[in-house]
C-alpha cells in the first residue's frame, strides 16, 4: 500500500545540515510544515549528535512552540531548570519568558525530535535571555540587537 500524499515518517525522513553554528551547535533539520504548504503551523524535525545543542536559550513573544522527542534522549532547559526527556516525551513552550527553552544532547547516541509551532503571520520576536539579545521581524523588516535601557514612548520623537 502506498503512502498518502503529504505524509512523511518523522523517524525515517532525510534531514539536511542546519545553519552554520559554532562548534557544538551543529544539527540537521527538515522543515516539514513548509514542505507541505502549511500557513498557520510550523514543524521542523531536528537531529543532534552527542555533545551538541541546537538553538540558544530563548523565548518567543508571539508563537507557541512544542517539542516531541522521536528517538533518543535530550536535556531540556527551561526557567524551572534542566530535565532529561526521552523518546515519546512532549513539552509546550508558551509565548513569553515562561516558555524559554533550549535543548542539548548529553547522551551517547543521536537524538531526533520535532518542534511544531504556531506561525505569526505578521511578524515575530525572539528574546535570548543569556546574551541579552533580541530579534524582531515582519513585513520585510528583520533586526537583531541587544536589549538595553527602557525609554519612554515619546522619547526622541518630534
Amino acid at each position: 500500500m502506498g503512502r498518502a500524499r503529504g505524509v512523511i515518517n518523522l523517524r525515517e525522513c532525510e534531514l539536511e545540515p542546519g545553519d552554520d553554528g559554532p562548534a557544538g551547535r551543529t544539527f540537521r533539520l527538515r522543515r516539514v510544515a513548509a514542505e507541505h504548504g502549511a500557513a498557520l503551523t510550523g514543524c521542523t524535525v531536528y537531529e543532534l549528535d552527542p555533545g551538541h545543542a541546537s538553538w540558544p536559550y530563548h523565548f518567543e513573544l508571539v508563537e507557541e512552540e512544542w517539542l516531541i522527542v522521536i528517538d533518543g534522549e535530550l536535556v531540556l532547559r527551561t526557567p524551572e531548570g534542566e530535565r532529561r526527556l526521552r523518546s515519546g516525551d512532549i513539552a509546550c513552550f508558551p509565548p513569553g519568558p515562561a516558555g524559554a527553552h533550549a535543548v542539548r544532547n548529553a547522551g551517547e547516541t543521536t537524538v531526533r525530535f520535532a518542534m511544531p509551532s504556531s506561525v505569526a503571520p505578521y511578524g515575530d520576536a525572539v528574546v535570548y535571555p543569556d546574551s541579552g539579545k533580541f530579534r524582531i521581524g515582519g513585513g520585510g523588516f528583520n533586526h537583531r540587537g541587544r536589549l538595553g535601557d527602557e525609554v519612554g514612548y515619546w522619547e526622541g520623537e518630534a
